[in-house]
């Protein structure tokens, strides 16, 4: 089965960087003003005198990213009850990577906005990791990498997407409203009932998801929570039939179109930045260096210090089909930030103006880009192909 997902993850991988490169040349072409326009097309949902009224792009970052979200958390759950991190042994090295590739690059950032309130909204966009794009980089390198460093990888982004769903929890949810939370709340009491009476019926899951999605979005915390949540009520077992799991026949049936057309759809609505604007100033401005320096610096850093240290001091131990230059390698992929650093970075300066959204996109880009180069070489260099790990 992992072999089947890191496929698929891979396969993703490619699709998003086409998605980023086409954003970036039609942002920069003459008909740039068609893109634009597009992505602010207002779009309304009104039933009655309930309302929803945003730009497409912002339907994109709540509304189809919550799809995505709900795959998270049903990959989450999945691993948490029967997978990776049922078992603690299998996540102390991970975990501790993911930390380190938290606080670092976070740390980086705050260095470098320190006194600009606004900017500094914008610390944890370098702490995330993307695995689609990095496993993407991983896939270019085929049988020269062992499947112990891409559990490891793929392990510690799961963890990455837990610290980043409590991140958005916790900082960038305000203007929080009651009567919408007392609805959630509701729906949140209902979800809960349907999983103790053991529902099977997806849809009726799905039905009160929207309901939830609404308040959330309508209550100012943020949407996307909504699909995390919903993935945790998801029956994981049918008590009269075990073989069948409703969480495993949701993310089977949910992976091709949130890896092959919402996740291109995000990157291709974030990404389109205008490359005649670059300058001098936009380079070295405090949130395009605290990003920049975050993701290629910070990142490789955090992931390969704390993983060594945890192995240092006994906590676990490096596997044997893994040697310290290709963690090294893979700490340095850790730095492709793209999908979740930008959707952090649309929730921190979607209120600012787009001079920050643009320097904040500058840093991702160029910050991510690098880390997937450097990690590329690095383990280019320092793998050998399976059939002479083999050999030897």
């Amino acid at each position: 089965m992992i072999h089947d997902f890191l496929k698929k993850e891979s396969a993703a991988g490619i699709i998003l960087m086409f998605s980023a490169v086409l954003a970036l040349i039609v942002a920069n072409s003459p008909v740039s003003w068609i893109y634009d326009q597009l992505i602010e097309l207002p779009v309304v949902v009104q039933i009655g005198t309930l309302a929803i009224d945003k730009p497409l792009l912002l339907w994109i970052n709540d509304g189809l990213m919550a799809v995505f979200f709900f795959l998270v958390g049903l990959e989450l759950k999945r691993e948490l009850r029967e997978g990776e991190l049922s078992n603690p042994a299998n996540i102390v090295l991970p975990a501790a990577g993911a930390v380190g590739g938290m606080l670092f690059p976070a740390a980086i950032y705050v260095y470098f906005t320190w006194g600009d309130p606004i900017a500094l909204s914008g610390w944890a966009i370098p702490a995330a990791t993307d695995i689609a794009f990095a496993l993407g980089i991983l896939a270019l390198l085929g049988s020269r990498i062992p499947i112990s460093l891409k559990v490891f990888l793929v392990t510690l982004a799961i963890i990455d997407d837990i610290g980043a769903i409590l991140i958005i929890a916790l900082f960038y949810s305000e203007n929080i409203s009651a009567s919408p939370l007392i609805v959630a709340a509701f729906c949140l009491a209902f979800l809960t009932y349907l999983n103790r009476t053991n529902v099977q019926s997806v849809p009726s899951y799905i039905l009160v998801g929207v309901v939830l999605w609404v308040a959330m979005l309508k209550s100012g915390v943020h949407a996307t929570l909504a699909g995390v949540m919903l993935a945790f009520f998801i029956p994981m077992r049918d008590p009269d039939n075990p073989q069948r799991s409703a969480v495993t026949e949701l993310e089977h049936s949910l992976h091709p179109s949130v890896s092959f057309v919402i996740l291109p759809i995000f990157a291709f609505a974030n990404s389109g930045i205008d490359m005649g604007s670059i300058n001098a100033e936009s380079i070295m401005h405090p949130v395009t260096m605290g990003i920049f320096l975050g993701l290629f610096v910070g990142k490789q850093i955090g992931v390969f210090l704390c993983s060594w240290l945890a192995i240092k001091v006994g906590w676990t131990r490096l596997p044997d089909d893994i040697n310290w230059m290709q963690l090294y390698g893979c700490s340095a992929l850790c730095g492709v930030g793209f999908t979740m650093s930008l959707f952090i970075g649309s929730l921190a300066f979607e209120e600012t103006g787009t001079n920050l959204i643009f320097d904040e996109r500058l840093g991702i880009l160029a910050g991510s880009i690098a880390s997937a180069v450097l990690g590329y070489l690095v383990l280019r260099a320092f793998s050998k192909k399976a059939e002479a790990r083999e050999a030897v």
